[in-house]
């Protein structure tokens, strides 16, 4: 267990999927960057934060589920998690909580520690503009700050009280690439730079990538009529590789399987056009200006219920910074293959869709930028300062 050094600040941050431990890792790095080093880190993360010097108190696998039904027969194992998680923070004192989205698992934490002294921050405010809205006032009661990484969302958290930080979308701190060049990349890449590349994008968790796979390789297998030359290239994370490649065997197009975040920012810049479960992945496609058709699909009941729950028009948040769509979307019952293989075919052929699209994406970005400081710098900066004031 990591003992605290004098004077110098001990975080406890946790992570609950691939996104949250990918914004840890780039959080731990700038806190790191701000304090020259005298930080120290414990708690929960994968393996961007492990690179990091995370010890994680378990595998992040264990709570990266999403869906009202699909968590269903996760709880037990959930519920023990939270228990144990609250107690080892207890144990570790340490000077602030730090927790990152994942809101079924985190705050279900902060608010079993609400009565200590521990300052508890929130970095991801949980989506209350497009569904429970209440959640802004219940979280509020226990919280201490609030990290946001959309400009429209401060105001829902503080009428409640809430201090609430935005401090800038992180997919505007994309893996800066070394080299830009589209050919030298296909060549790494084993793909021919002459002939239309498609990412395939279905989903960092498994549940994801069993409801969108098959339907995003029927597609493909459609599309190869029109582009018999097509090539696809499938990003990964370590936790669903298996499924992916399982899901590429057979695949009908010449298919290559990339692992990490370097890799999948190298397939958008030698992409034509990307296929992509909604998610933040849609908005880091958007950065790199890659034609995107967005498609999601749950289980019937989670859809059921989201009928009742739901209050936004678009899942995409390229579309929602906009209030239009820019990103077409293709979820639940138009999740099917003809109808992505009709929008895939459009974006491929039609070059004025491309670019109009293209201009949405700049147009929508603007709105993610905080200042002048990247945001895993400004959260950074907002944490150590919550951190100094909890001492006076």
């Amino acid at each position: 267990m990591t003992e605290p050094k004098n004077n110098v600040p001990l975080l406890y941050i946790i992570a609950g999927e691939p996104s949250g431990d990918q914004l840890g890792a780039r959080l731990m790095a700038a806190l790191k960057e701000e304090t020259q080093g005298n930080i120290q880190f414990i708690g929960i993360g994968g393996e961007r934060m492990s690179a990091e010097g995370l010890e994680s108190l378990f595998p992040i696998s264990e709570i990266s589920v999403m869906g009202l039904a699909e968590v269903l027969p996760h709880i037990p194992n959930i519920l023990r998690r939270i228990k144990q998680t609250k107690e080892h923070v207890l144990e570790t004192k340490p000077s602030a909580l730090i927790t990152i989205d994942a809101p079924g698992f985190s705050l279900k934490v902060s608010k079993g520690l609400k009565e200590t002294s521990i300052p508890l921050i929130h970095y991801v405010a949980p989506s209350v503009w497009a569904w429970k809205p209440k959640r802004a006032e219940k979280i509020s009661k226990y919280l201490d700050h609030l990290l946001t990484l959309l400009p429209f969302e401060p105001p829902y958290f503080e009428k409640h009280g809430l201090a609430t930080t935005f401090v800038g979308h992180p997919v505007l701190e994309g893996e800066l690439m070394t080299v830009l060049d589209r050919v030298g990349i296909c060549k790494e890449l084993s793909l021919d730079a002459t002939a239309p590349i498609l990412t395939v994008l279905p989903g960092s968790r498994r549940g994801e990538v069993a409801r969108l796979g098959p339907v995003f390789k029927e597609a493909v297998a459609e599309l190869v009529k029109t582009l018999p030359n097509l090539q696809c290239v499938i990003p990964t994370v370590k936790n669903v590789r298996s499924a992916i490649d399982d899901l590429a065997d057979n695949w009908p197009t010449p298919v290559r399987v990339i692992e990490g975040v370097t890799g999948k920012h190298k397939a958008f810049k030698c992409s034509d056009v990307a296929l992509a479960a909604s998610g933040t992945v849609a908005l880091e496609l958007a950065v790199d200006h890659v034609p995107t058709v967005v498609a999601y699909k749950v289980s019937p009941v989670t859809a059921f219920l989201a009928k009742f729950l739901v209050k936004i028009k678009y899942a995409s948040l390229a579309n929602i910074l906009l209030d239009r769509e820019v990103q077409p979307e293709l979820i639940q019952e138009k999740c099917n293959a003809p109808d992505l293989v009709k929008q895939i075919s459009s974006l491929f052929h039609n070059k004025e869709k491309r670019e109009e699209q293209i201009n949405g994406y700049r147009e929508a970005i603007v709105k993610l930028k905080a200042g002048d400081d990247m945001p895993s710098t400004k959260a950074a900066k907002t944490i150590l300062s919550v951190i100094a004031e909890a001492k006076h």
